[in-house]
């Protein structure tokens, strides 16, 4: 190298924002070799994400964690000792929660997010994410005799917990069909549930993952059902290392064999009880995500 191209080089290191630097600096190996040397897939989840990544009540803190994220990854991992040569591939977990679950994965403390994530376009310049594992978005349960429709809520009561983008979709889908609902703020997912068993409100609003999740597995709500409607519409997906296209690339062909192969039905159920069934939208899902050999 040339002393006018030395020269050129250190000019430009030493023209990067600290945020380039920074990333400069802390450059690692790709996913895949490390894999190879550590023997080793990270799996970050969130204890307090159902139902895609928890840990039971009263279990012990060494405890495996469950949850349909979970046990895709898990299913992931198996495909990855075949699909790298890896034969004595294991998992280790990673605890996050909402605010530092990137940051495990832009850190390099974890290879892998597997909890319930939306993809975004703004989320997308800091980490990027597999093909979509699923589709949730917020919907709302009711009793047997409860409105199908939300244009069906004029008069009645509507409950939900407060803060949420939930309570955004419903107070937009209120005022754009301008129906007069009263919205009533819970505490609790199990509280608002609660009062629609009791007939005090004639709709509970929430994820429809989290919905589905609950009413499979409290008996007692074994009389309420699940609204055909869904106010928004949002990809779920596993978040990986920005950049990483040969992991990434691993990452969707085991997703994608698992899709083809019908494998995911079985990990749908194990979260969401023997007898359940996805969604038509998320049949969908598992039928155009899977990409061809």
């Amino acid at each position: 190298m040339s002393s006018l191209s030395r020269w050129i080089g250190v000019l430009a290191v030493a023209g990067m924002t600290p945020l380039t630097s920074n990333a400069w600096a802390q450059q690692v190996p790709p996913t895949i070799d490390q894999l190879r040397t550590s023997k080793t897939l990270r799996i970050a989840y969130d204890p307090g994400s159902p139902p895609f990544s928890y840990v039971a009540p009263g279990s012990p803190p060494a405890t495996a964690p469950h949850g349909y994220s979970v046990d895709l990854c898990r299913a992931i991992a198996d495909r990855l000792k075949e699909q790298l040569k890896i034969p004595d591939l294991k998992v280790a977990y990673v605890v996050v929660n909402s605010t530092s679950r990137f940051d495990a994965i832009i850190g390099n403390t974890a290879d892998l997010l597997c909890e319930s994530s939306t993809a975004t376009l703004s989320r997308r310049t800091k980490v990027d994410f597999s093909i979509p594992i699923f589709i949730d978005g917020a919907s709302y349960a009711i009793r047997p005799d409860g409105p199908q429709d939300v244009k069906l809520l004029a008069g009645k009561k509507a409950a939900v917990l407060p803060g949420t983008t939930t309570e955004d979709e419903l107070r937009r889908a209120l005022t754009g069909t301008h129906i007069s609902a009263e919205v009533v703020l819970v505490k609790t997912n199990q509280e608002g549930l609660d009062l629609l068993e009791k007939g005090q409100v004639a709709a509970y609003f929430a994820d429809r993952a989290t919905l589905t999740f609950l009413l499979q597995k409290e008996k007692q709500l074994a009389n309420l059902l699940m609204a055909d409607t869904y106010l928004s519409v949002e990809p779920i997906a596993l978040a990986l290392r920005r950049g990483d296209s040969d992991f990434r690339l691993a990452v969707d062909a085991a997703l994608s064999d698992i899709y083809r192969r019908g494998a995911i039905v079985q990990i749908f159920r194990a979260t969401f009880g023997p007898l359940a069934k996805p969604s038509p939208l998320l049949s969908s899902l598992y039928q155009t995500s899977g990409l061809p050999n």
